[in-house]
This record gives C-alpha cells, structure tokens and sequence, in this order.
C-alpha cells in the first residue's frame, strides 16, 4: 500500500520514486488527479534528469478542453514493491499522477490539511 497525505491547497500528495538510466532513485510528490487518464506528468527538467526514453509527440486535451501536441517520454516508477513502466508527459506544470497509474485501485483520503491517503491494489 501506499500513503500519501493532502496538503494545506487541499491537494492529494503522493510519494512516487523514479528510477533513472543510471539506477538512480528520484522521490518527487505529485499530486492526485483524476481529471488525467494518462500515468504521469512531469517537468522537461526532471524528465531530463532522469534520461527518460522519448516515445514522440501525442496530442492531448487540456482540462480547459484545448488541445495540444505535447511530448510523450518512457520513464520508471516503483510501484507495488517493484518497478513499473509508465508513459510520462512533458510538461510545464506540475508533478501529476493520472487514472492510468492508479487504474485497479482504491484511494481512500481524510481530506482535511495533512488528512492520510491510502492507495491499495485491488488485486485485478
């Protein structure tokens, strides 16, 4: 299981380690959003950083409802006691973990400032 907390914006914050090409491990929190049906969405920098393959550009709809063509990138996570391959998105905001990500799971939160949340496989 995993455990994240809600911060003081009311956001959903969970630990998420990257593995780089070089085994090195990068813990970054990102926060909950279920608006995402991607995996992962990270910053040009951090995608850097960690030598992620690029996949190409992918067209992608913003929550505002237009669309853009943005780069899409193969990185690694830990997940579930072992290492997981996720498509991640380039972008210019913030860290964000997506539906696809936490698809076969349940979250449960305490949404009040520093509220527990618990993301547990539902076994599928």
């Amino acid at each position: 299981m995993l455990t994240g907390h809600v911060s003081s914006d009311n956001e959903a914050i969970l630990p998420i380690a990257l593995f780089g090409a070089d085994d090195r491990t990068i813990w970054i929190e990102a926060a909950i959003d279920t608006g995402y049906n991607g995996f992962l969405t990270l910053p040009k920098t951090l995608i850097e950083e960690l030598d992620c393959s690029f996949v190409g550009p992918t067209r992608a709809t913003l929550g505002d409802g237009n669309e853009v063509s943005m780069d899409l990138f193969l990185g690694v996570v830990q997940w579930e006691g072992g290492p997981r391959d996720v498509l991640i998105l380039e972008t210019n905001g913030g860290n964000l973990v997506g539906m696809a990500l936490l698809n076969g799971h349940r979250i449960t939160m305490d949404v009040v400032k520093g509220g527990v949340i618990s993301v547990e496989s539902l076994g599928n």
